[in-house]
């Protein structure tokens, strides 16, 4: 291998990623997010009366995003799926979620806040609340969306 090959590729390598690494850093930016200074807004894909409070990102893009759900009390969200990876964090109330096609409230396992969900892009999954309303944060890499497989289940179909 001629030696001055051994030593290019390397620098440009780390040349690139330097170079990657300064304008991320030029574009990145202090966020913060106390509950009483966000701003909630209908999210109708979810079910009636749910919000949403959208704390980074478009959620319509491929860049990083989160958002905070309030789902209310005696929801269902019926079986769908997301085209990302969700990361999501009970912050209140308790969450009931399960995997699967078919909703079965029987399925669904309590959430309390703290508990956390990593839930990979596609799987069918439905979720609900019970007496109390529920707040959960959710955080990943967009674009973010909703899919119903049944139109029945959608709630911007009712």
């Amino acid at each position: 291998m001629n030696p001055l090959k051994s030593v290019v590729i390397p620098l440009a390598l780390l040349s690139g990623s330097l170079m990657a690494s300064a304008a991320w850093a030029e574009e990145a930016a202090l966020i913060t997010a106390t509950p009483g200074e966000l701003e909630w807004t209908a999210a109708p894909s979810v079910g009636p009366g749910a919000m949403i409070a959208v704390i980074e990102g478009d959620l319509k893009t491929a860049e990083p995003f989160t958002f905070r759900l309030k789902v209310p009390a005696n929801s269902n969200i019926g079986v769908h799926t997301h085209p990302v990876t969700e990361r999501v964090t009970v912050i209140s109330g308790t969450f009931y979620f399960a995997s699967g096609d078919k909703f079965d409230a029987a399925q669904a396992k309590a959430y309390q806040p703290g508990d956390t969900l990593i839930i990979p892009a596609g799987m069918p999954m439905f979720a609900a609340t019970k007496d109390q309303e529920v707040v959960v944060q959710l955080h990943g890499v967009g674009p973010w969306g909703i899919t119903y497989p049944d139109p029945a289940d959608d709630p911007r179909n009712q």
